[in-house]
């Protein structure tokens, strides 16, 4: 796997476009992968026919990682998503990404890159920032994360608002091997066989951080339609990882609205947690209706 030369990735590089078919094999291989099979995606829905899921190009960023400045213990730290208009199943859309920011924070390096998708028509469908840490010194003993380190006390994120206008929830999954195969195949890596995730410093396989986002994706797809499609934002840091066999739920609490327009703006706390309630992304989301 080809990695980048560190002095080569600065704020500004561009890593060019490729157009993309919105087939309905790729819907059906998203949905099969992360277990959403809403009907809006297969047939009728309010944009006319079947539209593919929000973040049905959820990993364009990572169609190439020659940006990354190392493999070793690198994780997805933290997520934007804005949403400007749906994707329908058959268009081509043209993706673009580039290198927004770079930052050090303690002993991890950061990299921003944005990936924007564009329609046929040229205007910007939605946009993702996509924030990469890696490790300033691959030396290090043992695993770069172990499944303890969430059971620390500066691991554990509580969700305890005290405005909560209304509750969201999916229904709690599984994330089996064979979803983690489909959602970060078909080549081998640390996100769906466990040697690979062994020998890049991780005691299991590291379930990709954008299946969780997809999740989020999921509920606020299920709660507000077409106000997530267009106009829906979401803004979340990768707390903890989640591993492949563990049961997961995408929650979100409404804690405020307002008027946008002719519209009204909800704005959400969001998050994903395991069974025994380990928060693993945290953060916000809006949407109108």
């Amino acid at each position: 796997m080809t990695t980048a030369n560190t002095d080569d990735v600065h704020v500004g590089r561009y890593y060019g476009e490729r157009e993309i078919a919105i087939t309905p094999e790729l819907v059906q291989h998203y949905a099969e992968s992360v277990q959403d099979f809403n009907p809006w995606y297969f047939g009728d829905s309010p944009f006319g026919g079947p539209v593919a899921p929000a973040l049905i190009l959820h990993s364009e960023v990572y169609h190439t990682v020659d940006w990354y400045l190392s493999i070793f213990g690198n994780l997805h730290a933290r997520q934007e998503w804005e949403l400007f208009a749906p994707i329908m199943v058959g268009d081509t859309v043209v993706a673009r990404r580039q290198i927004i920011d770079r930052y050090t924070r303690r002993d991890r390096e950061y990299l921003v890159n944005e990936t924007a998708i564009y329609g046929a028509d040229g205007r910007i469908l939605n946009r993702g920032r996509t924030h990469q840490s890696f490790l300033v010194s691959a030396e290090t003993e043992g695993d770069v994360v172990g499944k303890d380190r969430e059971k620390r006390s500066d691991r554990r994120f509580e969700a305890a608002d005290e405005n909560v206008l209304e509750e969201l929830a999916i229904a709690e999954k599984e994330i089996t091997l064979e979803m983690c195969q489909k959602f970060s195949g078909p080549h081998k890596n640390y996100h769906n066989d466990r040697e690979h995730a062994r020998n890049l410093g991780f005691p299991d396989i590291v379930v990709q951080g954008m299946m969780s986002l997809c999740f989020v994706s999921e509920m606020m797809t299920g709660r507000f339609g077409g106000g997530w499609f267009s106009g829906g934002k979401m803004n979340v840091a990768l707390v903890n990882v989640l591993w492949q066999g563990e049961r997961v739920t995408a929650r979100g609490n409404v804690t405020e609205e307002k008027a946008e327009g002719e519209r009204k703006r909800l704005s959400l706390r969001a998050w994903c947690e395991k069974a025994d309630g380990t928060k693993f992304v945290v953060g916000s989301a809006t949407a109108t209706e």
